[in-house]
């Protein structure tokens, strides 16, 4: 288990906190049902427009790297949503195997074209896959949008699945402001802790992967 950002090549963006903050009642309703709102509609309703950028490509290069990725290995990405990362996984390591999982009817509808087939509605605590079943499992800004004794399922699913590794982050903070700055921004997640309370929670769910906090500047 350790401690990394496999994210620290993705591109910053200012957040609009105070407009977040003042639609956030009505705008968490929304966002939790993952449809096209919380995809492609407003901002203060979520993504804003989810559309494929590239801007994954330096993180998919970052995970092929970190988890010495090679042709003929699987990667389940939980949480895929319209398939960026694996896309741009596929694109980098020739004959990479790919599956994801979304809980989002919308988001697969509209997942690449070349991941037709290879993406599964799921939820992250019910993961359609046998024991040791995929070489590398990636949970990104998906666990913490479950209550908490379900995060704990998923995390045991993921480290079900993993063969070789696995990778998890999750909502936090490292300072006051940081926590506060989640407080008002958040809509789908319904479990965040401190980086102390995440680890208490690996470890109560016997995941020994990596991890890295998203934190909300």
């Amino acid at each position: 288990m350790a401690e990394v950002n496999l994210l620290d090549r993705y591109p910053r963006t200012t957040r609009p906190l105070a407009e977040r903050h003042a639609a956030q009642s009505v705008a968490r309703d929304i966002a939790r049902r993952f449809g096209r709102e919380y995809f492609d509609g407003d901002r203060t309703q979520g993504y804003g427009g989810y559309r494929y950028d590239g801007r994954w490509v330096p993180i998919a290069a970052r995970v092929g790297e970190h988890f010495r990725l090679e042709p003929g290995d699987t990667v389940l990405d939980v949480g895929c949503a319209k398939g960026f990362l694996l896309h741009d996984l596929r694109a980098l390591i020739p004959r990479l195997r790919v599956i994801g999982v979304d809980i989002s009817e919308y988001a697969l509808t509209h997942a690449m074209a070349d991941l037709r087939g290879r993406v599964i509605r799921a939820t992250a605590d019910s993961l359609p896959l046998g024991d040791a079943s995929v070489d590398v499992v990636l949970a990104i800004n998906v666990i913490h949008n479950l209550p908490r004794q379900r995060c704990i399922t998923a995390l045991r699913e993921v480290q079900r699945v993993a063969r070789r590794g696995a990778y998890v982050q999750v909502d936090s903070w490292l300072t006051s402001e940081q926590r506060d700055n989640l407080q008002r921004w958040v809509l789908t997640a319904e479990t965040y802790d401190s980086p102390a309370g995440w680890r208490q929670m690996f470890q109560e769910a016997g995941y020994n992967g990596d991890y890295y906090w998203t934190l909300t500047e």
